[in-house]
């Protein structure tokens, strides 16, 4: 189905909007790909938070212009799907984890604000973990000094009252 200039503005205006809120950018090969599993990819990256498009590679390259994603337009080459999300491991986790399951999804490459990425980059990207694992991990590392100071002077009153308990036995026991 053909669009007409208004509904292809409309396009570009679209992803311009998630572009502009991108902290990544990854692009797949879906040669071959059945309708079915299309459906199951939209279904997980829209689960995970990330805009999960089929474009024209002319209206994508409109949308990248002029923002730090311009120097990917040099990649946008076949039939392409774009996974755009503002976790930049989000897009590439999804989009790795499919392709470990399906063939037929090639990953092309990908970007960050002014840096291009090759696939291998991309894998490397899916590999770490999430924002929230990050902060998850952060704020352990953050709470276990308090949470061990805390257990240290809890432990004073307590030795304290277990030494008056001992003396109180053996004053029973004398």
């Amino acid at each position: 189905m053909a669009l007409n200039m208004e509904k292809k503005q409309e396009v570009v205006a679209e992803v311009s909007a998630q572009v502009a809120r991108a902290q990544a950018i990854i692009l797949a090969e879906y040669r071959g790909l059945e309708a079915g599993d299309m459906t199951a990819l939209r279904a997980q990256a829209r689960k995970a938070g990330v805009y999960f498009r089929v474009l024209k590679n002319t209206l994508a390259r409109r949308a990248v212009a002029d923002t730090p994603f311009a120097p990917l337009a040099e990649k946008m080459v076949g039939p392409l799907a774009f996974a755009i999300s503002a976790d930049p491991v989000a897009a590439a986790k999804v989009l790795n984890e499919f392709a470990k399951g399906n063939e037929k999804l090639v990953i092309k490459g990908g970007a960050m604000p002014n840096t291009v990425m090759g696939p291998r980059e991309v894998a490397s990207l899916a590999a770490l973990p999430s924002r929230e694992e990050l902060l998850a991990k952060l704020l352990g590392t953050m709470q276990a000094p308090i949470a061990q100071f805390v257990r240290t002077l809890n432990e004073v009153p307590a030795r304290f009252v277990r030494t008056l308990a001992a003396v109180r036995d053996s004053k029973q026991a004398a």
